[in-house]
């Protein structure tokens, strides 16, 4: 029998586990400014440059921002914004439907 292929396993910089990358959210950072960057989501895994990885968990993210992990992840200098990061990680609000009588 042919061996399945395992998927490829990644850090998440927050709490530095071990996980699948399909189970992590990959970033990277986009320069929209001279020394200012903005770390952006990138679910598909498609857009250019280094990128790293996340638990989808606002724990995490800010496990990473106290530990001051994205700069170095990245491998950037300068500011670092993790606004459109923290929009994609922050959990969506649940309303739960009323229930008809």
């Amino acid at each position: 029998m042919p061996a399945i292929p395992a998927a490829p396993v990644r850090t998440c910089i927050g709490c530095r586990k071990r996980a699948s990358s399909s189970e992590l959210l990959r970033f990277v950072a986009i320069e929209f400014g001279p020394g200012q960057f903005r770390a952006v989501p990138d679910p598909a895994r498609r857009r250019p440059g280094r990128g790293a990885h996340l638990h989808p968990d606002p724990a995490c993210l800010a496990l990473a921002e106290r530990r001051r992990a994205f700069g170095r992840a990245l491998r950037v200098t300068g500011v670092l914004d993790t606004g459109p990061l923290a929009e994609a990680v922050a959990p969506a609000t649940v309303t739960e439907p009323e229930h008809a009588q």
